[in-house]
């Protein structure tokens, strides 16, 4: 089925993958969250991201895998929810992270340093695992 110029692309058409965020809280415990995400692993599919999506559930979210490290911007244009944005530094270290991202908002959200990927997560999930900077993001490369 051709796509409509113009129209959103279908979320069911993203390949998804399994994504994993480490944890390392007081005393040195670890804790491992699971999440499923959809992959923006076209350019297509990173512009639209998660907009035009009106409700996402905990633990479910998207991931943009960069083909090389590089300063990411994002935006909050046509998305309806709030989301944490991780962004993703070497290693899959968490390098900065932006809670409650503004729905709609057209302001630019700045990585401010070269990252291989963002992670967004459903307004605040950040904030509820106690996610901070350091923390860790592996995913499996989806299989076609």
């Amino acid at each position: 089925m051709a796509q409509t110029p113009g129209a959103p692309l279908d979320l069911a058409t993203f390949p998804r993958t399994s994504l994993e965020i480490t944890h390392r809280g007081e005393h040195h415990a670890v804790r491992k969250y699971p999440f499923d995400v959809w992959v923006a692993d076209t350019p297509e599919r990173a512009q639209q991201g998660l907009m035009f999506v009106s409700d996402l559930p905990e633990g479910r979210g998207m991931v943009f895998p960069l083909e090389s490290p590089r300063v990411e911007t994002m935006w909050m244009k046509n998305t309806y929810i709030e989301l944490d944005m991780l962004f993703i530094g070497a290693q899959g270290r968490v390098t900065k992270i932006i809670e409650r991202a503004q729905p709609m908002s057209m302001t630019m959200l700045s990585s401010n340093t070269p990252v291989s990927g963002v992670l967004e997560l459903k307004g605040g999930e950040v904030a509820k695992l106690g996610l901070k900077v350091g923390d860790t993001v592996a995913w499996k490369k989806p299989t076609p």
